[in-house]
C-alpha cells in the first residue's frame, strides 16, 4: 500500500486513478522523516485500527518502508523543497533542474492543483502557525523567523487560511482543539460566521 505522511498542518489534494481507493489515517506522535512510504500489508493495519488505533500505528511503523520520489517526480520534490524553505526562489530552483518557469508553473499546477508561489504562501503560513503551537516566541519573531515581510503580512495570511487571526490562536490556546473540536471547525465556515466565531 501507497503511503504519504503529512506534517503538522499540512493539507493535499486527493486524486486518484478511476478505480478509486481507499484512505486510512493514522496521526502519528512526530513530524515524518520522509514524505512517501509504503507498506506491505495495509489490510492488517487496518483491522487493527478498527479496535485499536494506537496498536495500528505501532504495526504501521513495523511495516513502513521509505519511498524517494523518481527522476519525473520534479514536482513532489519542489513541494518538498517549499516545506524546508518557504523563502525558496522558484526562478533558481526551476533553473538548477533545467526547468523553463512557465513549464515549472504548470506541471506543479497540474499535480497540486495550485501555483507554486500559492503553495510557498501557505507552507510559510503553516510554519508560522507550527511555531505558534509550540511557544515561547512574539508574533513579530514568529513572522519574522517564518520569512514574512512584517507581523501584519502574517497575520493575513493566518486569518486567510485558518479564518482566525493569530492572537485568536494564542488566547484560546486552540492548537490544542485541533482534533474534532468545534473551534476546528468554525475556521471552515463563511467569512461572515468565521468573524463571529473567532471574536
Amino acid at each position: 500500500g501507497c503511503v504519504l505522511l503529512h506534517r503538522t498542518f499540512d493539507a493535499h489534494l486527493d486524486r486518484f486513478e478511476a478505480h478509486g481507493a481507499q484512505i486510512l489515517n493514522l496521526l502519528l506522535d512526530e513530524e515524518p522523516a520522509f514524505a512517501f512510504g509504503l507498506v506491505a500489508d495495509p489490510d492488517a493495519i487496518a483491522r487493527v485500527a478498527e479496535k485499536d488505533t494506537a496498536a495500528a500505528v505501532s504495526v504501521f511503523r513495523e511495516q513502513l518502508e521509505p519511498l524517494e520520489p523518481g527522476a519525473g517526480d520534479w514536482p513532489d520534490l519542489l513541494a518538498r523543497n517549499l516545506l524546508e524553505n518557504p523563502q525558496l526562489r522558484l526562478d533558481e530552483w526551476a533553473e538548477r533542474y533545467g526547468l523553463a518557469p512557465a513549464t515549472l508553473s504548470r506541471g506543479f499546477r497540474k499535480v497540486f492543483a495550485t501555483s507554486p508561489a500559492a503553495f510557498r504562501g501557505e507552507a510559510r503560513t503553516q510554519s508560522a502557525l507550527a511555531l505558534m503551537a509550540a511557544g515561547g516566541a512574539s508574533l513579530a519573531g514568529v513572522a519574522a523567523h517564518a520569512g514574512f515581510a512584517d507581523q501584519a503580512h502574517m497575520t493575513r495570511a493566518v486569518s486567510a487560511l485558518t479564518g482566525c487571526p493569530p492572537g485568536y490562536w494564542l488566547r484560546s490556546n486552540g492548537f490544542k482543539t485541533l482534533c474534532g473540536a468545534p473551534r476546528y471547525k468554525e475556521a471552515w465556515l463563511p467569512t461572515s460566521a468565521r468573524r463571529r466565531a473567532c471574536g
